[in-house]
């Protein structure tokens, strides 16, 4: 019997990264851009900016993403009432095949957010550069990072690349017909407890739930919302729910719309001292710290950009 090697051809290879940011705008934020030789994307993971792409304008909402081929001008804006989140990821690639992503700009699916979230993860435990600074220009790697982290973030960007290509791509590479859409009904289904489950918390963000509340409101026992959240988000339901208090009461100091006290009356924390508690377990600042960083670092580029020649 003889054997007989198939080599595998690999479509988009990414040679090396750049940075990659998770930024938490103020509502006011303005970055007058620039242009670089290499590939860059922004996907809004909350709220809503206004991006320029060369000489063109778009208006980005939540879960939209948009893709910048070497040497395009970008420059950014928040707009609306939310302060914005963002993941900026650039990278060098040398592959034909990401013309595709030229002018590429379209609303991600559930799959490909989760591969963007699989990414900011694995990227937070391998880069020792902080993540939410603009003025970082080459990322710096922790010591000691457990086995493959970096190699994973290669994988995991050249695979939601892939993923992208094939489902938003207007135009394949490839002679082979486009893969069937992920959406198994069972998936689906899956998502879309998980959806109005979420989208409940949301609704009742200022109140202090129990897992009985959420059990009795959605027709779920108390094992099988636990076997869910564990299972789709790593955590239990009410340290998932926690965790939104805390990333709304971000939003808000970043809004400038409320003192801290203020914040913690209206999501419902027993004290302001609880709270400070529990802000600081979470983010490892306290809300007096993160104010000044968020505010220090929108000053810190606004300097840097007005200085800026382009």
């Amino acid at each position: 019997m003889t054997y007989v090697k198939t080599h595998l051809k690999r479509e988009i290879v990414i040679n090396s990264i750049i940075t990659i940011h998770y930024f938490e705008y103020i509502r006011d934020f303005i970055f007058h851009g620039e242009a670089h030789d290499f590939w860059e994307f922004a996907y809004v993971d909350k709220g809503s900016v206004r991006i320029q792409a060369g000489e063109e304008q778009y208006l980005l909402h939540a879960g939209d993403i948009i893709f910048h081929e070497p040497n395009e001008f970008h420059a950014i804006e928040s707009v609306g009432n939310t302060s914005p989140n963002l993941v900026a990821v650039s990278f060098v690639t040398h592959s034909s095949a990401m013309q595709i992503f030229r002018q590429k700009r379209c609303t991600l699916t559930m799959e490909e957010r989760t591969l963007i979230s699989k990414l900011i993860s694995i990227a937070r435990e391998t880069l020792a550069t902080p993540m939410n600074l603009p003025s970082i220009e080459q990322v710096k790697l922790r010591p000691n990072t457990p086995f493959g982290s970096e190699q994973l973030i290669l994988l995991y960007l050249e695979l939601f690349l892939i993923t992208v290509a094939r489902n938003h791509g207007a135009q394949n590479t490839s002679t082979q017909s486009p893969a069937p859409t992920f959406s198994p009904e069972r998936a689906m289904n899956k998502s879309e407890r998980m959806e109005k489950i979420i989208e409940y918390m949301e609704f009742h963000i200022c109140e202090q739930l129990t897992i009985t509340d959420i059990c009795e409101a959605h027709s779920l026992s108390r094992s099988a919302l636990q076997a869910l959240f564990h299972k789709e988000k790593g955590c239990g339901v009410i340290e998932y729910f926690n965790n939104m208090k805390i990333e709304r009461a971000k939003d808000i100091i970043r809004d400038g719309t409320m003192n801290f006290t203020e914040i913690a009356y209206f999501l419902s924390y027993s004290s302001l001292q609880y709270f400070s508690k529990q802000f600081k377990k979470a983010t490892g600042m306290s809300p007096l710290e993160y104010s000044s960083s968020v505010k220090g670092i929108s000053r810190s580029l606004r300097r840097e950009d007005t200085g800026r020649n382009i």
